[in-house]
Order: structure tokens, then C-alpha cells, then sequence
């Protein structure tokens, strides 16, 4: 008002608004220009990458030249598909007997076996169903004994109560065929009264890890005594559906040591390169969606995945091909030299393998499918007021809406999402008279009681719906019912082909595409999107017509013209029906247990043995065991000194061992691992800036073990170690302590990639060595490493191979003082793109950087010891500083209790785990965990047993 009084204020004002305008507009194109760079920065490593890969696998013969150069993309989107000729096709006959235990993942959503709430949200949709009915569709086939779909406990006022019932029988098997079914075992992690949106959810995966390997292991034990003479039946194959049960399944996979398979459904790198072009910046699309931390998730499922499932060529090309863990091209030459038995120098690539979804067709009767001609108008007759009682309930609840209800119906049937592109058909509707002379349309947008409740998105989607209809005066055309149950799709469907109607899919991108394959079940012709699925359901079924679902006259016009030329309504009808087995589950299941037996064969074969828990002390028990020697490697894979030869440096550390048992005088453990109550697990870095130990970690050691004494009994109690150093650095640090190297059960040393027993005279574990191995490249990446960690502008001698701390199982490389080097994402991403699938870990006050197995960690070596003893990871207590190596956030999570020590860790290594543009601390450690409590600086062995009994350990 005062800017309109005054004409020199109100130009003063418009100029400094239209500089405000200019600045923000030149901001933005500066914003977008950097992300521009930088992802023109990251394609220039990818190419380089795969160039260096390219470079070492060179020597392929020239028939594998010319194999390769044969086969290219646009060829190989022609056609689905099937069963590759060197796989044998599972068949039912052989496979009786095999018993297999079978664990599908689903973690987000409402997920339950009937009346599936799909459209509540955007976390319950076509998923959801999916893996319900193939979890059912596996436990009906010929050699499953046991199908487990876990997904996660919710036992939320919002949500209805079955969502908070721990399990659910998905289906009963019959009398005779041998096996237990399909169930819905439902694991807590996070806050149960809450509904959890998966934006939402990754501080609680390792909760929801070790809930589920709780379950996992407990289901083994059962199934083995009624199946396989009582030892442990592990599961046949882990399957993660979506991002965060595709983290899930490799934490499992790697613990258990069996075959992991992962379907993406939707894919992050998609989402985020599409959002990127609408003009959202990065830092916006990852504060709403969380987007870098589900990338990192579904990087991880490549590197642990046997087999990647999909759905389409075009979602292996288009999209896992945005991914840093696959390239098409380097797994085709890696799968070709594997069949030749020609050595892959340590690199791996996940096989993507195309299996469209099943479908259940038990709904579709012989009158759907032979009915196509039966006119709706003889089962409505000419009074609509006296039929209805004969129609069924969803038929009158769409037909109420319609002036004329014997025209044909267009059926588009979505949850209310922008994707879903609903607004551009209503206007390609509306604007187009001769269609709306000639058809009805039916929205069915999921489930609504008032627009104003539901997420902005889907409100925002319903509104414009409302809008459009008043715009185009579409009342008595267009039926928009609020409510509908999941056992009304199959009427909806059927008043459609009824009316000879026509369905339509006009998403923007759809991955797969469900709702055609059942519209084709029902005999209806379809339209759908070009960009996805469709093209290749549509190849295989050829029963309609593909559009631009940006061109709102092109979806027009192909409705338009299934509508009015019913030859061709006719002729699409039928092909789908006549191809629409292509699609049922019988079929699904025989390609997916052919594909994963296919995958199996390249699996370890190395298997968890649960310890049997011995009657007598561990002291008495060991006396009938065979003796255990020290098996060091003679090529020296712990190498205390480098200056000495191997057979020096083998004599030299037994020598150590011996003299420190002589000195510290018989062990005083009084119970085998096995029998322990709880286990206190010291994982406390405690180094100075140089990367030395530190006193406090001798103290720590010492007060850890009286507070055990005061609050439980050291017989009740073991206590395992767990470092980022080395063998002979652990027990350097030990020998500086009053302890007795026997009164740990367990060392776990060079970040997790080497486990020893000192009650088996400091045995290094075979099993677990054997247990870590898979993938493990070894010797083929020690070059590689020091290249792709340094700085751009860094020296040779920044990082330097570190042989005194390596092993078999660990390269370690040492960090000159002052040196910059790489962050741990940084590193993980060069060596994915090169093919090669690690664990890595800054150690010592990042002074050195660990390379060890991708299933090698500290915290997956807890796991195993959990299972090999038996003992629940809620018994355990980690004690650690506020700070630590890279790996310290793996620690803080999960059913296990965490005691931070303040003051004990003065230097770590966490500054060296994350970019800048990566995910943060909160997106991996919940912020209110119950499990984490804190100790003061004076963390004397009275103030530990009052923490202690504070988290009701007692």
C-alpha cells in the first residue's frame, strides 16, 4: 500500500525485486551447472573405470570378440526373455525331495494376505501384492517346504491390529504334498506404536537385520529337526524386494553365507535423475526422500546379489545401468569368461535376469474369458432401478455415477500419484467430444474418506481430478468412487469388459505394470505408456496400443480407435487371452528356482554349524579334542616382521602365545562360549593422532571386566575384542594389560576380517575365514587400491602398502602423516566400478586404510559368533567411544546394547566416511534408540555396573 502511494518508492521496490529475481535465477543456473559437472565427472570415472576392468580382461579370445560384438541392445529388446539354453528348467518331478526354505523380504507398507489396503499410501501398492502372492505361489510348488515373507511389525492405533500380529498364515498346504506353507512373520524395529514411512526407516535396518536373523536361525534349527535330521535347514535363497530390504537381505546373505537375490521395483538413480530434470536441487530431493542413502542400499544389494531380478530389457539398460555395481557389457564378458573357466582377476558383476511378474489368475472364470460378446445391456435390461439387486455391489457403485451406463467404459485403475499421469487422460478426455459421445471412464484411485487428510501429493492429484471434471462438465461420464476392497478389482475389471471397454496405463514411467496383465486376464484391450514395462508385457501379449503419455491427443487417439473399430477391440482381446499364460505363477516360479539354482552354483558351499553347548566346563571339555594347532600361514599371512622369514616369524609369535599363557597361568574361564549369559564385546578405538594405542584402552579393558564381575558373575559373562588392528598390534596392546589373554572367548581383528580363539591357543577360525572369502578379490586388488584412494593432486607415497598388518583375508595400507586421501564412499564407488566388491575401514585415527572382504566386518563377526554359540545379539553389550573408525555407526545399531564411553576415543576416523553430498549420521543411527546409553568420562568399574543395571543388564 505505501509502494503505491509513493511512485519513486514503487520503482525503487520493483527494481530491487526484479535484482532479487536476476540473482536468485543466476544462482540456480550456477547450482545446476555445478550438478551438471558433477555428473559429467562421475560418467568420465565410470568410463575410466570400466576402461581399467576392460584393460585387464583383454585377452578374450576373438570368438568371444565376435560373440560379443553380436549381441546389442536394440536386439536385445526384442523379445522377453525366456530360460537361458544353459540352464536345466526346474522341474517338479526331481525336485520333491529337495525341502527347500525360501525367505522373501518386504519391509515398508501394510503388508498382509487379505484384504491388502493398496492406495492407502504411496508405501502400499503393487509391491505389496506382489510378494504376498508369489510367497504363496512358492509354497505351492514342488520341492518348497517353507516360504517366510518378513516385513516389519506395526502395532499402531492408525493402522489396523493384524498389522501387529507377529506372523500370519498365507496359505495351507494340502494333506500329503510334503510341505509347511507360506507365512508373514512380522519382525519390531523402530518404534512399534508408529507407522513408519520408508523415507523413514533406514536408521532401523540393522534392527530389523538382526530381528530377522534371530528368526532366520531359530527357523533352521526347526526345520532341520523334522527334515533334515536335525541339523539346520538354511535358507535356500534371500530375497529383497526394494531398496531397504535389498540392505537387509546382504547383512543376511553375508551372516548366513547364502545366495542373495534382489528385485529394485523402483529404483533410486531413476527417481533422482528424473527429478533432477523438473528443476529440484539435490540437496531438496534428498532431504524429502532420502534419496543418496536408498542409492548407497541398492549399491550394496549389487555387490551381495547372486542374481538381480527385473521385470523388463529396458529397466536393466535404462536403469541399473545408472548404477555405479553393473555395467552390461563388463557382466556379459565376466559371465562369458566364467563359462570358460578364464580367471576374472578378482571382479564381479551380479547376472540380471528378465522374469515378468506372476499373476493370479484363480478370480477369472470361463465366463470372463468366453463372454467377450455378451452385451451389458441384456444384463442390466431397460431398467436400470429393477436389475441392480442382480448386479454386484461395485457394479451399482460405479454405474451410480453415469447418465448413459451401456457405453463402453475406459478403466484406468492407480493410487492418486503425479507418476500415475491420471490428469493428463482426464483432459485428453474431456477435450476430445468424440470420445466422450462414444465411452464412460472409471478412475479407481485407491481408497479416500476426505481429500484434506491424505499426503499432499495424492490430495494434490485428487483436487485437480475434481477440478478437471467441473471443467469439462465431465458429470454423468466420469465415475470416481472413494472406497473399493481389494476383492472388488476383479468386478471392476469385468464391468470394463462388459461394456467392451478399454483399460488404460498412462504413467509417466512404469516399471512393470501389473493392472495390464490383469486387465488382459478379463478380456480387455489395453493402452498404456511407451516408457517402461508395457513394451515388452504388450510384445509378448500384442493386444493393444502404446502412447506418449505426455501427448494428450495421441492417448486420445488410441482409445478412440479400440473404442470404434471393434474388429481390432475383438482381435486384441483375444491375443491377450491366448498369451496371458505367459504370465501366471506356475510359470514365474519354474524361472525363478531354475534361475537361482542356476545362480547357487557359484555360491561357497560352506555352511553355519551351531556349536553344541557342552555339560562341562570349557577347561574339562577341551581335554577330549583333538589338538589344535597353530595354523599360520607359511607365506606369512601374520607378519609381526616384516624383516623375518616366514618360519622365524611362525616360531617368534608361538613362542609370544606360550610365554604369555606360562605367565598368566591357567585360563580361569569356567564356561564354554556356548553357556554364556552375556557377551561384553570391547570395540573401543583408542588411538592417539599418530594411529597408536592408547592407555585408556588397557583401562577400558580392565574396567569393563571388574563392572562384569559386579554385575553378573565373570563366569556369566565373555568378553570378545574386536579392532581395526592387526593380530600381532592386538596382542601387543593385551600384553600391556593385567589380563589374561584367556579371558576373552573371542579377538576379532583387522576390521573383522580374521577371528581367533584364545582358548584354542589363538587358533585362527577356518570356518569364519571360509565363511568371509566370497568375492574377495585378494591379491588382484592390492595395486588398484593406493590409485583409486589417492587425492587428484596426491603423491605415490600417500598411501603405501602396509605388509606388517596384511593378511589373506586383509590388505592394509598405510596413510603418510598429513596426506590426503579419498573418503570410504569415494573409494567403494571407484572400486564398484571396476568391479571389484569390498569392505573398506580407516583404522588407527585414519593412519591406515583396511581392505578386507565385502561380507568382512566387525559387526557381521559378532553376528557369526551369535549363531555359532547361540546366543541372541540382545545379550550382547558393545562398548565403544564417542568416536571411532569408519565402521563405528555399524556398531551403535541393531538389538545389541551400546555403552559409549565419553572421553575414552580422543582420535577417529569418521571424518573420512561420508562426502558432502552423501547421506548423514541420522539416516544410519537412530536418534532415540533405547539401546544406546552413555557413561560419563569417569567410567570407573562402579559407574559401568550402575550403566549397566541403568539398561537393565543385570
Amino acid at each position: 500500500v505505501i509502494a503505491t502511494r509513493n511512485t519513486r518508492e514503487r520503482s525503487n521496490r520493483l527494481e530491487n525485486m526484479c535484482w532479487r529475481i536476476w540473482h536468485l535465477a543466476r544462482k540456480k543456473k550456477q547450482i545446476a551447472w555445478e550438478d551438471a559437472q558433477r555428473l559429467a565427472k562421475r560418467r568420465l570415472e565410470r568410463e575410466q573405470g570400466r576402461n581399467d576392468a576392460a584393460d585387464d580382461l583383454s585377452e578374450l579370445s576373438e570368438g568371444e570378440k565376435e560373440k560379443g560384438d553380436s549381441i546389442n541392445a536394440s536386439e536385445s529388446l526384442k523379445e522377453i526373455p525366456r530360460i537361458n539354453s544353459d540352464m536345466q528348467i526346474w522341474s517338479e518331478d526331481d525336485k520333491s525331495s529337495r525341502n527347500l526354505y525360501i525367505v522373501l523380504i518386504s519391509m515398508h507398507g501394510l503388508v498382509r494376505g487379505d484384504n491388502m489396503e493398496l492406495g492407502r499410501d504411496s508405501d502400499t501398492g503393487g509391491q505389496v501384492k506382489y510378494v504376498v502372492e508369489l510367497a504363496r505361489a512358492l509354497a505351492n510348488t514342488e520341492g518348497v517346504y517353507r516360504v517366510d515373507l518378513l516385513t516389519r511389525q506395526i502395532a499402531s492405533p492408525e493402522v489396523d491390529s493384524s498389522y501387529g500380529e507377529p506372523n500370519e498364515m498365507l496359505s495351507c498346504p494340502s494333506d500329503g504334498t510334503g510341505s509347511c506353507g507360506a507365512y508373514i512373520i512380522r519382525i519390531p524395529c523402530g518404534a512399534r506404536d508408529k507407522y513408519i514411512a520408508k523415507e523413514s526407516l533406514w536408521p532401523y535396518i540393522h534392527e530389523f537385520v538382526d530381528g530377522a536373523l534371530n528368526h532366520i536361525v531359530n527357523m533352521a534349527r526347526a526345520i532341520g529337526e523334522q527334515v533334515n535330521g536335525g541339523k539346520p535347514t538354511w535358507p535356500y535363497v534371500i530375497h529383497g524386494h526394494y531398496a531397504d530390504a535389498g540392505e537387509v537381505a546382504a547383512h543376511l546373505s553375508g551372516a548366513l553365507n547364502v545366495p542373495m537375490v534382489l528385485t529394485g521395483h523402483s529404483l533410486g538413480r531413476n527417481k533422482f535423475e528424473q527429478l533432477l530434470k523438473q528443476g529440484r536441487l539435490p540437496k531438496d530431493i534428498n532431504a524429502s526422500y532420502k534419496i543418496m542413502r536408498r542409492i548407497e542400499a541398492e549399491e550394496l544389494g549389487l555387490d551381495a546379489s547372486e542374481m538381480v531380478v527385473t521385470s523388463t530389457r529396458q529397466e536393466i539398460e535404462m536403469q541399473w545401468g545408472l548404477y555405479d555395481g553393473f555395467d552390461l557389457k563388463l557382466e556379459r564378458k565376466l559371465r562369458v569368461r566364467r563359462q570358460r573357466g578364464v580367471s576374472c582377476f578378482g571382479r564381479f558383476m551380479p547376472r540380471m535376469v528378465v522374469i515378468p511378474p506372476g499373476m493370479d489368475f484363480s478370480y477369472v472364470t470361463t465366463q470372463d474369458t468366453m463372454g467377450g460378446d455378451t452385451d451389458l445391456k441384456s444384463l442390466i435390461g431397460n431398467d436400470r432401478t429393477q436389475s441392480k439387486r442382480n448386479l454386484p455391489p461395485m457394479w451399482s457403485e460405479v454405474m451410480r455415477f453415469f447418465t448413459n451406463p451401456h457405453k463402453p467404459t475406459i478403466l484406468a485403475l492407480s493410487r492418486p500419484d503425479p507418476k500415475k499421469n491420471v490428469t493428463t487422460l482426464l483432459k485428453a478426455f474431456g477435450e476430445c467430444q468424440p470420445l466422450r459421445e462414444l465411452a464412460n471412464m472409471t478412475l479407481i484411485l485407491g481408497n479416500r474418506d476426505d481429500i484434506e487428510d491424505m499426503s499432499n501429493s495424492s490430495s494434490v492429484v485428487l483436487t485437480t481430478v475434481l477440478k478437471l471434471i467441473d471443467k469439462y462438465d465431465l458429470y454423468g461420464q466420469v465415475a470416481y468412487p472413494k472406497h473399493h476392497k481389494q476383492s472388488d478389482v476383479p468386478d471392476i475389471y469385468r464391468l470394463a469388459a462388459k461394456t467392451k471397454g478399454v483399460f488404460i496405463n498412462p504413467a509417466l514411467v512404469e516399471p512393470f505394470g501389473l493392472t495390464i496383465i490383469e486387465a488382459a486376464a478379463y478380456g480387455l484391450p489395453v493402452v498404456a505408456t511407451k516408457n517402461g514395462g508395457p513394451v515388452d508385457i504388450l510384445k509378448a501379449l500384442n493386444n493393444g496400443l502404446l502412447v506418449d503419455p505426455h501427448d494428450q491427443n495421441a492417448i486420445a487417439d488410441a482409445l478412440l480407435k479400440l473404442l470404434a473399430d471393434k474388429n481390432m477391440w475383438s482381435e486384441c482381446r483375444k491375443n491377450g487371452l491366448k498369451n496371458i499364460h505367459r504370465f501366471s505363477w506356475p510359470e514365474h516360479c519354474r524361472n525363478y528356482l531354475s534361475h537361482v539354482e542356476h545362480s547357487r552354483n557359484r555360491h561357497p558351499n560352506s555352511h553355519l554349524e551351531i556349536m553344541t553347548i557342552p555339560g562341562e566346563p570349557l577347561s574339562d571339555s577341551l581335554r577330549d579334542v583333538e589338538d589344535f594347532s597353530l595354523r599360520f600361514s607359511m607365506e606369512g599371512d601374520f607378519k609381526l616382521n616384516a624383516e623375518l622369514d616366514a618360519v622365524t616369524r611362525q616360531k617368534n609369535l608361538i613362542e609370544a602365545i606360550t610365554q604369555k599363557a606360562s605367565f598368566n597361568g591357567n585360563a580361569s574361564v569356567t564356561h564354554s562360549p556356548g553357556r554364556r549369559q552375556m557377551l561384553f564385546v570391547i570395540a573401543a578405538d583408542c588411538y592417539d593422532s599418530d594411529g597408536n594405542t592408547t592407555e585408556t584402552f588397557q583401562a577400558t579393558i580392565k574396567n569393563v571386566m571388574k563392572a562384569a564381575g559386579l554385575s553378573l558373575g565373570l563366569g556369566r559373562v565373555g568378553f570378545i575384542l574386536v579392532t581395526g588392528s592387526s593380530l600381532g598390534e592386538t596382542m601387543e596392546a593385551i600384553r600391556r594389560c593385567t589380563v589374561n589373554i584367556e579371558d576373552f572367548d573371542a579377538i576379532v581383528c583387522n576390521s573383522g576380517s580374521e577371528l581367533y580363539f584364545p582358548w584354542r591357543d589363538m587358533v585362527a577360525d577356518g570356518d569364519y575365514e571360509a565363511h568371509v572369502e566370497y568375492r574377495w578379490p585378494g591379491e588382484n586388488v592390492r595395486s588398484v587400491v593406493p590409485r583409486v584412494a589417492r587425492a587428484e593432486d596426491g603423491a605415490e607415497d600417500d598411501i603405501v602398502g602396509f605388509v606388517d598388518a596384511s593378511s589373506s583375508r586383509c590388505q592394509s595400507y598405510s596413510i603418510k602423516p598429513g596426506a590426503e586421501t579419498r573418503k570410504v564412499d569415494n573409494i567403494r564407488q571407484r572400486l564398484r566400478m571396476r568391479g571389484f566388491r569390498c569392505n573398506l575401514v580407516y583404522t588407527r585415527a585414519g593412519s591406515r586404510l583396511n581392505v578386507v572382504p565385502l561380507f568382512a566386518s566387525r559387526i557381521q563377526a559378532l553376528r557369526y559368533l551369535s549363531i555359532r554359540w547361540g546366543i541372541d545379539l540382545s545379550k550382547m553389550v558393545v562398548f565403544v567411544g564417542e568416536k571411532g573408525d569408519t565402521d563405528y555407526e555399524d556398531l551403535l545399531v541393531g538389538l545389541h546394547k551400546t555403552l559409549i564411553l565419553r572421553g575414552s576415543v580422543m582420535y577417529g576416523s569418521e571424518k573420512l566416511l561420508h562426502g558432502e553430498d552423501a547421506f548423514k549420521r541420522e539416516d544410519v543411527v537412530p536418534p532415540d534408540s533405547p539401546n544406546i546409553a552413555y557413561i560419563e568420562e569417569s567410567y570407573e568399574p562402579l559407574d559401568l555396573s550402575a550403566a549397566l543395571k541403568a539398561i537393565k543388564i543385570k
